[in-house]
This record gives structure tokens, sequence and C-alpha cells, in this order.
């Protein structure tokens, strides 16, 4: 890299010096362009769809007959948003998904985080083979009917654990955890250990405390994965009843059920249709169902890059 020569009022002036790129090292005018224009179109292909719901939930059904694309609501209105409230199977499957992704994650978080920091000590006897028994699931999967039949023979069919207890610890979130308690230095656990700590003390007094980044951002991946898991609700629950917000949201959207109260379409009050139409729930529940996570979003955001790249580094 070319850098242009460090004055003598730089180095006196007490301020660090930083090498200074020429311009021979900037990118060419076009080859920046290119990419701001490709962000920007990438962008926007993601951002409009987005937009389009969001308005679409706050208009008017009449509205979205006559516009059904539309980046700014017609006919204002939060009648779609007030019917989700008043759905009773809605709001209860928002209850079951609000629980399962809570007590998951934090179980989820419980195992991962104790089984990541056993296998963080390489002296542990047989720690090759434990290591092979997380890496080998990563690799191949038992399928759908082994799945299924283990499943019912623990209980679980149409049990709202089911939720919780597939998918309970990470292969990949196990080792990116593990990851970064190989990162962390040994002499801060052997001082704790001098000074009569357990292991289980060390863990909770010395190792989590600086391990905030890594458990925020594998919290997130559990959380998201845990509020957007529709396949697992799908296939071993039968009973409408327990139904997480995700399998209820197939029914609105593909089969058009479970749009009124306690079945049925859109509402069948006249005025009600003008107002509400079957679209507009559509495009209101989803926009409910993603709010959770997008507000809790900006709070792990600071830990996200620097608990992956943490995590990343060794192994």
């Amino acid at each position: 890299m070319t850098t242009t020569p460090v004055t003598d009022a730089d180095l006196t002036s007490g301020k660090e010096v930083a090498p200074r790129r020429s311009h021979l090292d900037r990118n060419p005018w076009w080859a920046d362009t290119t990419i701001h224009v490709v962000l920007i179109v990438l962008g926007l292909v993601t951002l409009l769809p987005m937009v389009n719901i969001l308005a679409k939930s706050l208009s008017s059904g009449t509205a979205i007959s006559a516009h059904p694309l539309m980046l700014l609501p017609r006919s204002l209105t939060v009648e779609a948003y007030l019917y989700i409230f008043e759905t009773p199977v809605l709001m209860r499957s928002f209850a079951i998904t609000v629980f399962v992704t809570v007590v998951g994650t934090a179980l989820n978080l419980f195992f991962t985080t104790t089984a990541a920091y056993g296998l963080s000590k390489t002296y542990i006897p047989g720690y090759r083979f434990l290591m092979w028994l997380v890496i080998i699931p990563m690799l191949f999967g038992a399928g759908l009917i082994p799945t299924y039949l283990l499943l019912k023979g623990l209980g679980l069919i149409n049990s709202i654990w089911v939720l919780i207890v597939v998918g309970l610890v990470s292969p990949f979130n196990l080792i990116l955890m593990r990851n970064f308690f190989w990162s962390l230095p040994p002499e801060i656990e052997e001082s704790a250990r001098i000074d009569g700590a357990s292991d289980l003390q060390v863990l909770w007094h010395i190792v989590l405390p600086l391990s905030k980044p890594v458990i925020a951002t594998i919290g997130l991946f559990y959380a998201v994965a845990h509020w957007n898991d529709f396949f697992t609700g799908l296939f071993f629950l039968t009973d409408s009843s327990k139904w997480p917000l995700q399998v209820v949201m197939r029914s609105i959207i593909i089969d058009q059920s479970m749009l009124g109260m306690g079945g049925g379409n859109a509402p069948t009050n006249d005025l009600q249709r003008l107002i509400v139409s079957a679209d507009n729930i559509r495009a209101a529940t989803i926009i409910f169902s993603i709010i959770p996570i997008l507000l809790a979003y900006p709070f792990l955001q600071r830990y996200f890059v620097k608990g992956i790249i943490l995590g990343a580094v060794k192994g």
C-alpha cells in the first residue's frame, strides 16, 4: 500500500498517526458508483415488498381491491389490527409463540453454554469422542420419520414442549460459543481457581460476564429460530389450539381459514367487509408477527457482529 510521508508536525502533535492512503489506493469513481447502485437496488428489492405489506395492512378493503400494489396507505384505517386483537385464535397462538421463544431461548442458552464450556477444555476425558457427537449431526440428519417415532416414544407429540425440545442445542451455535470460550485468556480462570473457585463459580462469575457478546448473538439466533419455527408445529402438533403463530399464519395466508371468530373467512358484515378484507388481514398478520423481532434486534445489534467475529476466530 502506498502511503504519504509523515511530517514533523504530525509527530509533535501528540496524536496517533494513521497511514494515509494515496490516490493510487482509491477505487475508481465508476467502481464506487457501481457498488452503490447495486446496494441501492438490492435494498429496494428487500424493502419494497415489506412497505407494500405495511401499506396494505393500514388500508381499507376497497382501496386494496382497487390498488393491489401500493407504497402508501389508502383510506387509512387500523381496523385490521383491531380485528386481529379480537380474534382468539391469533392471540392464543401469539401467546404460545411468546412462551416457546422465551422459555426455549433460556433453555437453549443454558444447555449450549454449559456444554460449550465443558468442550472448551481439551483435557477432559473423551474430548474427541464428544466433539464427534456434536459434529456428526451437523452433517447427517436422521430424517422426519425417525424423528417422529422418537418424539412419539417420548410422549411429546401434540405437546407444546415439542416446540422447545426439538433443536434444544444447535451444533453450530455450540461450536461458535466453544470457540469464544477458547479465546478467553486461560490465566483468568487459573487465578480464580487459585483463589478457591470451583468450575461452576468460574463459569458464572468469570466466564459469563466476559461472554455477553456471544451470548447475545446466539440468544438472538435461538429466539429468531423459535419465533419463525413453522415445520415443527406443522408436523408434530395436530391440535390446532396448540399451534404457534407461524402455523396459524399459514392457515390464514394459504388456506384462507381462521380469519373469523372461531373460523371462516373474512368478516361477514357488509360494512365491515368494506373496511377489513382477507388481504387486509393477511397483511396485518404478517406485520404483527415480525414486530417483536424487529423491536428486539436494535438492543442486541451492538453485540451481534462482535459475537460472530470473536466466536469464529479460533477453532
